[in-house]
């Protein structure tokens, strides 16, 4: 209701204009025709007559009226090239940025919340060198100056470098056009002011700014690298620190292509993943479902069931499962693939110098994946209390009678249930109110039903005071409401998110900023502030995922190989995401959370799997999955799906919407029966019923009565 008096007057002027056909006197006949009226005007009253002029001129723009172009040729004529220039210069301006703010009033918020992703690239580029996109738009007369002041309304862009730029910008086009107002008598029609010639010399001041970016590019590069020795010849195309899962992706393509490439790893080829993380989580995960399973016999008709286990035995497995997949991140295969790989510690000398084992290896590029490590919190007596963490729970082969986990994110959520299920008694301390605090409230509340099911102890907003011993007992002292807590425990697992190892190799000789969360800062091209060294994996964020390190190595060694040709921005719009609890957790795209945070309008549609046959035969039917879709389309925003399997059903929607496919391609692909992905398609079902058009219905019912021989 804000907008509808600004709404209106802007309609009103537009319908006036037509209405009353004040077109007629905006054509060039008309103005020859009254040239000498105008120039009597001007001499009578030439202040009074300027300031009528500019205030015409700044409501034509302003409301988008057809007519500037006329007007700039009278301004030539009435007021002569300087005069001219100075009034229709300005007045053109203020118009614009009239034009500009109806913009951003009447429709910028409505067209950022409907497209907030397609528009988020969009917005970051206008936020960095918006001035210089708008300038370069300005310098070329073929782009209509009402779309891109409309356009450039509903992007971040500030008013005030809105209007200086326009002022700037549109200063040599309007010259052309008041000058041939000057001449206004030989003037036949408008197509003879813009000829081939001046349109192709526009067209190449347009293209000035783009070669003035890439030459001042050059220039920062030469004084970024000033001082440093650059190699006549190298010894490889790329040196890449870290055998990680963003380590070994690099290496491979680079070799793939056939450059030379040195990986260079000090401690584990594989990296966390392998060793410490995603590999020996998941086959503990796996052995704490057999044990969980065995505890649910009766529900699946086997009256009794015996299971006995040795918790070592367990880890021993772990260590198995590991030893068994080692061989493919292994020196030899990747050897094998052509890649030069190196046991010892790098340290970065120069942008084209790294020193490994007492040998400097002269390099083209580098590329920086040297992972994260477990974060631990600044509490008093914390280390005294020899905790574990994801790289070194894997030692013990002694179960805790008590163990005490700091953090609810996936890590300390997926250890917590397995430790729970071998016998340990969990407690999760959370410094916030809820487990998997980044999921929706729904989503986190199933999980803590299950945890709370199987004996986990939650405890939600306390804070960390200190860590003490006494008689031999180990407790935390925490604050919760503004009382003191004592949390008494045996072993200390600490899963509070993970640190970027940014230290130890020479980064800090080279002046490569970080980010505020401590991982290495990098462009959209994953490079620093050296073109030539990039960053991938968990050292460069956003995300800590194996998936997303990998994807960010396709960018990294792409663009150090071929960049000089081609570079490519990393595309972070479809990341999906998984916690291997039980149930699982699933996500790509936006949940509920983030939608409501961004602004972004969008619908529900749930299926609850306790309607899934394949689930109910299994005993598993628990859980749903969640689609939020553009309001009125079935275009997915984002899916999240809560039971068993779920990081394998989440791929259908990965899928789709990665190639834009909505729900009703889903739901018109066969899938079989009786299995857990059919819940992936009734969800499109459900999504169909209720966007069924039911007026159509209607006149159908009346069809099939008809055909009954009914009225």
């Amino acid at each position: 209701m804000k907008k509808l008096p600004i709404l209106l007057i802007l309609i009103a002027a537009i319908a006036a204009f037509f209405i009353f056909d004040l077109g007629q006197y905006f054509n060039l006949e008309f103005i020859k025709a009254n040239q000498a009226k105008f120039d009597q005007q001007y001499s009578d009253s030439p202040f009074l007559t300027a300031a009528i002029f500019f205030a015409i001129y700044v409501l034509v723009t302003g409301f988008l009226l057809p007519g500037a172009t006329i007007m700039t040729l009278a301004g030539g004529a009435l007021f002569g090239l300087t005069t001219g220039l100075i009034l229709i210069s300005f007045a053109s301006s203020i118009g614009a940025t009239l034009a500009f703010l109806f913009s951003r009033f009447l429709l910028r918020d409505s067209i950022q919340k409907r497209f907030n992703a397609q528009l988020s690239s969009i917005n970051d580029g206008v936020k960095k060198e918006g001035a210089f996109y708008l300038f370069t738009l300005r310098l070329v007369p073929l782009f209509p100056f009402f779309v891109i002041n409309l356009g450039m309304g509903v992007t971040p862009i500030k008013t005030w470098t809105f209007y200086w730029v326009s002022q700037v910008g549109m200063l040599a086009g309007t010259a052309v056009y008041v000058n041939a107002g000057t001449q206004l008598g030989q003037l036949e029609s408008l197509g003879g002011i813009l000829s081939p010639a001046i349109l192709l010399s526009f067209t190449l001041l347009g293209l000035f700014p783009l070669i003035a970016k890439k030459a001042i590019n050059i220039i920062k590069a030469r004084k970024v690298y000033a001082g440093v020795n650059k190699p006549s010849s190298f010894d490889t195309n790329i040196v890449v620190i870290g055998a990680g899962s963003a380590g070994l992706v690099t290496s491979y393509i680079a070799a793939a292509v056939k450059a030379k490439v040195k990986l260079i790893e000090k401690h584990k080829m594989g990296g966390d993943c392998l060793n410490t993380g995603c590999v020996p989580s998941k086959a503990l995960i796996r052995s704490a479902r057999f044990v969980a399973e065995h505890k649910r016999s009766k529900e699946y008709g086997i009256q009794h069931s015996e299971i006995s286990f040795n918790f070592a035995d367990v880890m021993e497995r772990v260590q198995s499962v590991i030893k068994t997949v080692e061989p493919h991140d292994s020196i030899k295969r990747y050897t094998g693939l052509g890649v030069d790989c190196v046991q010892g510690n790098a340290t970065i000398l120069n942008p084209y110098e790294v020193v490994v084992n007492g040998e400097i290896i002269t390099t083209r590029n580098i590329v920086i994946a040297t992972g994260a490590r477990p974060h631990i919190p600044a509490v008093k007596n914390i280390e005294a209390m020899n905790p574990l963490t994801s790289d070194n729970l894997w030692e013990i082969r002694d179960l805790p009678k008590r163990l005490l986990v700091l953090g609810g994110g996936p890590i300390g959520c997926e250890l917590s249930q397995c430790f729970a299920r071998f016998g340990s008694e969990v407690t999760i301390l959370l410094r916030g109110e809820r487990i998997l605090a980044k999921e929706d409230a729904d989503v986190s509340e199933r999980v803590s039903e299950r945890f709370k099911s199987e004996g986990i102890n939650i405890l939600s907003n306390r804070k960390m005071r200190e860590f003490i011993e006494r008689d031999g007992e180990k407790a935390l002292i925490c604050e919760h409401q503004g009382e003191i807590k004592e949390v008494v425990f045996d072993q200390l697992l600490i899963a509070v998110g993970r640190q970027a190892n940014i230290e130890g190799f020479g980064l800090e000789n080279l002046d490569i900023e970080s980010k505020p969360d401590g991982t290495i800062q990098v462009n959209e091209y994953l490079q620093t502030r050296y073109p030539n060294i990039y960053a991938c994996g968990d050292v460069a964020g956003p995300f800590q995922f194996t998936h997303a390190a990998a994807h960010q190595a396709w960018y990294a060694a792409v663009n150090a190989l071929f960049g000089k040709f081609k570079k490519f921005k990393v595309d972070y719009s479809i990341i999906p995401a998984a916690t291997f609890t039980d149930p699982e957790v699933a996500r790509v795209g936006l949940n509920e959370t983030e939608a409501q945070a961004q602004g972004i309008p969008y619908e529900i549609t749930c299926f609850d799997l306790a309607e899934l046959d394949r689930a109910i035969a299994d005993n598993d039917a628990h859980g749903l999955v969640k689609i939020l879709t553009v309001p009125g389309k079935d275009k997915i925003l984002g899916a999240t799906i809560v039971g068993p399997h779920s990081g394998e059903l989440i791929t259908e929607f990965v899928t789709a919407m990665k190639h834009g496919m909505g729900l009703n391609k889903i739901l018109g692909t066969i899938h079989i029966y009786p299995t857990l992905s059919e819940a992936n398609k009734y969800v499109a079902g459900e999504w169909k019923r209720s966007h069924a058009p039911e007026h159509i219905l209607r006149w159908v019912e009346k069809f099939h009565r008809w055909q009954r021989g009914q009225k």
